[in-house]
């Protein structure tokens, strides 16, 4: 019997995932426990100024579930805004400001937490620091779902505007 997937016939599925198993064993046992913040590299994006902790692309770490990334926005200033699926959890480090979430204004200050709903056709969110003089920053959490949704996570991640820290020359000068 011809299957239609080719790519899967003589293989042992079973036997490979026990060795994907094996070999993220091996990775972990040497991985980080700690991650300081002194040890990360900041990167400016079209998002805004980020630090991160936790992600898909890194490996080197004990634990993968979970997305971890510090933003920095200067004062006066904001993040970029984007529309995605929500799910997230902002511990606010310092500063105050407020986030808009599907145009609805949420004042913030710092120790703050601000709740960002799931939502299945996706939430617009962008964060703003209103004091003029001092940076705000804030923890962004959220379930390492790019694996399990792909980086889309069901409604489409879409960038609709860079933060104003942002120009297209940081771009080229990262290339």
């Amino acid at each position: 019997m011809t299957s239609a997937r080719p790519e899967l016939e003589g293989r042992n599925l079973w036997d490979e995932l026990m060795a994907l198993r094996d070999q993220q064993r091996t990775e972990r046992s040497n991985g980080i426990q700690v991650v300081k913040r002194k040890d990360l590299p900041a990167e400016l994006n079209s998002h805004g100024m980020m630090r991160w902790y936790m992600h898909p692309f890194i490996k080197d770490i004990v634990l993968s579930t979970l997305s971890i990334h510090e933003q920095e926005i200067p004062p006066g200033s904001r993040s970029g805004r984007l529309k995605f699926q929500g799910g997230q959890i902002i511990f606010v480090v310092e500063g105050s400001g407020y986030t808009t979430i599907d145009g609805v204004k949420y004042p913030w200050k710092a120790r703050d937490v601000v709740n960002l709903p799931l939502k299945r056709d996706g939430i617009v969110v962008q964060h703003f620091n209103s004091d003029e003089k001092t940076a705000a920053r804030i923890l962004v959490v959220e379930p390492n779902l790019y694996a399990a949704t792909s980086v889309d996570r069901g409604c489409g991640l879409e960038q609709l505007e860079a933060s104003p820290d942002f120009t297209k020359r940081d771009a080229r000068q990262e290339s």
